[in-house]
């Protein structure tokens, strides 16, 4: 599903700016979007705050075998 996939990324780049902010105490939202306070930069926060709890989601699904997939 492609919102599965937008949720995935963006959780990977909100994962990537906390190990930035963990390791180097630097935050590339911030730096990229004009501080952490900017409207894109909240934004941006917000849609990988909402992508990180529909990610919680896809923890509970049922995954469905995909074609062609079959054992013999």
């Amino acid at each position: 599903m492609v919102i599965d996939k937008i949720a995935l990324t963006l959780s990977i780049v909100g994962a990537l700016n906390w190990g930035s902010i963990g390791l180097f105490g630097f935050d590339c939202v911030a730096f990229l979007f004009g501080g952490q306070m900017s409207t894109i930069s909240r934004v941006i926060y917000t849609l990988v705050g909402l992508a990180g709890i529909w990610c919680i989601t896809m923890l509970f699904r049922e995954t469905e075998p995909m074609e062609g997939s079959e054992r013999a």
